[in-house]
């Protein structure tokens, strides 16, 4: 059951800055992750998705709702963390979270305090005026907020932008524990642990533009396999070379003549054909190398220079 659909969903700013003709969907006990750089249309899709903007082209729905027509009729069933935390002056953490309970209908006193101690929030820290807490502790608060009252759908925006690798990493045991719950999650990051760890399926985003679209499982149990060979001498190494540079059921995809070294990619069912081709060179020595979601991810930005410093 989709519980978040976006269809052909396009704004353009202009300057090839906006989204362009983007399509996914989320189901219910799903954690659907939505990955890429700053800039690359995230944070404007899911301002789209809540209701916030109108779309030029294509159609949102969120729990059977159009989003910008219907958002009064689920944002009460949606925690939302955005991108940019800001919260309002003059007030404690205490009066930021009454606040927002108020606003949700919601007073779930068990859930908070479970919240509060996973994310050590203590008493003195939520004492003080949220104008005057550190970005790591307004994080925190802003996930507790998010998901203090239950909600059947979480769309969270660079959620743990700013924290330490502990509390990351109890946020992603809290994703996981949301998603056992049937909770509809859509997890919008730069964070490659993070998306790898908690995602069911996947989006990459480049230039306003989903590029792949893909189930986490797939990638991680592809047929398709990645092989370092690292020959004893420059002849073996350029007589393996010139044989199988072009040879269809292997693709060097690098290679190295002072290293003496290949990278290939082969599918899994020609492994054998070349450990018996390998046999007969002497070798240094020859390993598997595992695509991370980070390596899939570089295909599609591993010419962009604007990249550089983007995570």
């Amino acid at each position: 059951m989709s519980v978040i659909e976006v269809s052909h969903l396009t704004k353009d700013y202009g300057s090839k800055r906006g989204v362009f003709d983007i399509s996914f969907e989320v189901n219910k006990g799903e954690c659907f992750g939505f990955l890429g750089p700053n800039g690359a249309g995230k944070s404007t899709t899911i301002r789209h998705i809540l209701g916030f903007s109108k779309p030029q082209k294509g159609s949102i729905k969120v729990l059977g709702y159009p989003s910008f027509k219907k958002y009064y009729k689920f944002l009460n069933k949606v925690g939302y963390i955005p991108g940019e935390i800001a919260m309002p002056a003059g007030l404690t953490g205490y009066a930021f979270i009454k606040m927002m309970q108020d606003l949700q209908g919601v007073h779930n006193k068990k859930k908070l305090d479970y919240l509060l101690d996973l994310f050590d929030l203590k008493p003195n820290v939520l004492s003080s005026d949220t104008k005057r807490m550190s970005l790591g502790v307004k994080r925190k608060l802003a996930i507790v907020v998010a998901f203090m009252s239950d909600p059947k759908v979480l769309i969270l925006d660079e959620p743990t932008s700013g924290l330490d690798p502990i509390m990351q990493n109890n946020f992603i045991n809290l994703i996981k524990e949301e998603k056992k719950e049937g909770k509809t999650i859509l997890l919008s990051s730069h964070i490659f642990s993070e998306v790898d760890a908690t995602c069911d399926r996947i989006a990459i985003i480049k230039d306003g533009k989903i590029v792949s679209q893909f189930v986490a499982n797939d990638l991680k149990h592809a047929t398709k396999k990645f092989y370092e060979i690292y020959f004893k001498t420059k002849v073996g190494y350029g007589k393996f070379y010139d044989k199988y540079k072009k040879t269809p059921f292997l693709k060097i995809l690098r290679n190295d003549e002072n290293k003496k070294m290949v990278f290939v990619e082969i599918d899994d069912k020609n492994i054998n054909t070349l450990i018996n081709i390998l046999n007969q060179y002497d070798l240094d020595y020859f390993t598997n190398i595992k695509e991370t979601l980070e390596d899939y991810f570089m295909k599609f930005y591993k010419e962009d220079v604007s990249y550089k410093g983007a995570f």
